[in-house]
């Protein structure tokens, strides 16, 4: 019998079950914690092969370009809660964040 290219399994579109991928896709990956401005940040390097979209890096204000190696911070101590630290995370050059 031939094979199948169709995909095996469909998400059925609700928009809880991606929230809580997200957020359960960004909690494991791989972070370390920081102290900067008086606050706890994550941290999470992107890669280069990771960084498939463009972003605006808030040290500097110039693109974080596709295929630029760059990190994600978010806070960890917020008010909150960790799903609003996480949608307000940010995409940093790593040297904009060395420097801040």
């Amino acid at each position: 019998m031939p094979r199948s290219n169709r995909p095996g399994g469909r998400r059925n579109g609700s928009s809880g079950e991606d929230e809580d991928f997200d957020l359960s896709r960004i909690m494991a990956g791989w972070r370390r914690t920081e102290q900067r401005r008086g606050a706890t940040w994550n941290v999470q390097p992107i890669s280069a092969v990771q960084a498939v979209k463009s972003y605006v890096c808030p040290g500097c204000g110039l693109e974080v370009l596709p295929g630029t190696a760059h990190l994600v911070t978010w806070r960890a101590d917020g008010l909150m809660g960790d799903a609003a630290d996480i949608a307000a995370r940010r995409h940093w050059h790593t040297h904009c964040w060395k420097i801040s």
